[in-house]
């Protein structure tokens, strides 16, 4: 099994963070993990993507120019992103403040309004987890255990409190993904 992964989209919107608890999740599994973020200068506001390899035998190269699933966030990431899915590939996006929907017939293309599931859960900050709960829902590539273990370890402790909040997130999440 090997899953390479770009999530992109805003600094701000928890792109790193979701790579740092999938890959967190993924190690807790016994599995091999690449996680590689690139952001630019201006951080909150500028363009943000982590690749994310996860793997049951040991990973070459952490370079990957063609990703089996494509998380997106933005249009500048759609734009960019969307050719790059390998075919049969999965692409998630918000449709938040996408004015060019996916076009591309051979990939699954799915829709999750994060910005809904997070009103729903009650803190916009779980925005990134609600992503996550459609990805996990579409490539159960870790199991729900381990991404408890993997928010216990990517959440600091003083904040422990928070970790219920985003379960429920990426629970709601889950249920809330719609294949187009």
């Amino acid at each position: 099994m090997k899953e390479e992964i770009i999530i992109a989209g805003f600094g701000g919107q928890g792109v790193l963070s979701m790579g740092k608890i999938l890959a967190y999740s993924a190690i807790m599994q016994d599995m091999e993990v690449t996680w590689m973020p690139s952001y630019g200068p201006e951080m909150r506001g500028g363009t943000a993507n982590v690749c994310v390899i996860l793997s049951d035998k040991k990973i070459s190269s952490p370079i990957v120019t063609k990703y089996d699933t494509a998380i997106i966030l933005n249009q500048q990431s759609l734009d960019k992103f969307e050719s790059s899915v390998k075919p049969g590939g999965l692409l998630l996006y918000d449709p938040n403040g996408i004015v060019r929907h996916p076009e591309r017939t051979d990939i699954t293309v799915c829709r999750i309004n994060a910005v809904d599931v997070a009103a729903k859960v009650g803190n916009s900050k779980v925005y990134n987890m609600a992503v996550l709960g459609g990805y996990l829902k579409m490539k159960p590539v870790v199991e729900m255990e381990n991404v408890d273990k993997g928010l216990a370890k990517s959440i600091p402790a003083r904040y422990s409190d928070l970790i219920a909040l985003n379960k429920a997130a990426i629970e709601e999440g889950m249920k809330s993904v719609e294949t187009l």
